[in-house]
């Protein structure tokens, strides 16, 4: 996964401990409602695309931004759809992170998805009943952009 020159910086002096991050993720919905997807190439798992916001950047910039550069699909960040914070990850070379996620909701206003950088190994649209495997709290974050109104429970980590 890329690293960001920012982060980067940080971990020259911080080293591998324990950095609190914001994130980002969308559930990416087309005319059809399909879920847009990436395998990622660090994990290998179905996943929603998610990254870092670059300092100043507004979440739902970020979020737009990181579709584009993940799967070359254009989209609009239309709602919130959850904020949480995840367990921490410890990364292949040490790193650790705990994110505060803030997931949108998007809509595809055009581009062909496929795979445009080196964080996915595939990219594609799904139909929310014919989801692949994938994590629990991910696919809570698309119940929850598909439903109507917000659901006020706890979420799965």
């Amino acid at each position: 996964m890329a690293i960001p020159d920012f982060l980067r910086e940080i971990r020259a002096t911080l080293g591998h401990q324990l950095l609190f991050l914001p994130g980002v993720s969308a559930v990416v919905l087309d005319d059809g409602g399909r879920v847009l997807l990436g395998r990622r190439s660090d994990t290998g798992r179905w996943s929603i695309i998610g990254g870092i916001p670059e300092p100043g950047e507004q979440p739902a910039e970020a979020i737009v931004r990181e579709v584009h550069e993940e799967t070359a699909v254009d989209c609009v960040a239309e709602r919130v759809v959850l904020v949480q914070t995840l367990d921490p990850v410890t990364y292949p070379g040490g790193d650790r992170c705990q994110y505060l996620d803030i997931c949108f909701r998007c809509r595809a206003t055009g581009g062909e998805a496929r795979v445009n950088d080196d964080e996915s190994l595939e990219v594609g649209w799904f139909r929310p009943d014919a989801l692949p495997p994938m994590r629990e709290y991910e696919t809570f974050r698309i119940k929850q952009a598909l439903a109507d109104a917000p659901t006020w429970f706890e979420a799965p980590s």
